[in-house]
């Protein structure tokens, strides 16, 4: 028996090439919640930049954000663990030292360091955001708990960085940049404690997901799917593999899973 369902947001729910939900996932996530269903999101975004979730808001229960490192249902806090501040400064100086550019999220905010013209069109325009609203000055940012730094780097200069900061993690979802958060912060940790925290099962938990960092609780889910356009590992851990988002994946996995008939 399905009681919860976890997705990713971008690749998942929403296209990256429409920037918009499918008419076929608002109507099947509508039909879940009318079932009991409970409807959770799991992203790397930090919670003030999901700006593309306004027609489903009113079925969605809580929120894992910044891959792990927040989770709250309602008002309530679930987990919080922001990455310690010395090793943040130390992320910081490499990356300044580097000239390599970055977004720091809290919980209150997201402040962007190094960027030049053509890596804030790249970062803006592929999760769909106004640059301009959505960023607060680096030094606010550092007064609130820092739950996640995105870097945009190579494989070698994340392996450097994570050498000097071993109570840290990564995950990518695309190859030029890479999400640091605090160790222990991933989808996989977070959806078992909103499970625990709703008192529901794991085996009675599914996950969407389509990027690596959506490998962790695709594996810890009872039930874990990847979308049709999501990488080779994701598939390879997944239970199932649907259409891609742009094809209906969502419906046709809610099909598959006898959450709503053919």
């Amino acid at each position: 028996m399905i009681k919860a369902i976890f997705f990713d947001i971008d690749g998942t729910l929403v296209s990256l090439n429409t920037h918009q939900l499918p008419a076929t996932t608002i109507s099947v996530l509508e039909k879940a919640k009318a079932r009991g269903i409970k409807i959770f999101i799991a992203t790397g975004r930090p919670y003030v930049i999901i700006n593309n979730l306004n027609r489903i808001r009113h079925l969605i229960d809580g929120f894992i954000t910044c891959n792990g490192a927040y989770c709250f249902v309602g008002k309530q806090t679930v987990s919080l663990n922001p990455i310690p501040p010395e090793q943040l400064k130390i992320i910081i100086r490499i990356a300044d030292k580097m000239h390599l550019a970055y977004t720091l999220s809290s919980t209150q905010g997201m402040a962007v360091g190094n960027f030049t013209k053509k890596t804030s069109e790249f970062f803006f325009e592929l999760l769909h955001l106004d640059g301009e609203k959505m960023t607060q000055s680096l030094e606010q940012v550092l007064k609130q708990p820092a739950l996640e730094i995105t870097v945009f780097m190579t494989l070698e200069e994340e392996k450097y960085i994570l050498s000097q900061v071993p109570d840290c993690n990564t995950c990518r979802w695309h190859p030029v940049f890479a999400d640091i958060t605090a160790r222990g912060s991933d989808k996989g940790n977070a959806l078992a404690s909103i499970a625990a925290f709703e008192h529901i099962d794991l085996s009675e938990t599914v996950a969407f997901g389509d990027g690596g960092n959506d490998i962790p609780m695709i594996r810890r889910a009872g039930t874990g799917i990847a979308m049709g356009n999501a990488e080779q590992e994701v598939k390879d851990s997944a239970d199932y593999v649907t259409t891609s988002v742009d094809n209906d994946g969502i419906m046709s996995a809610f099909k598959h899973l006898g959450i709503i008939s053919n």
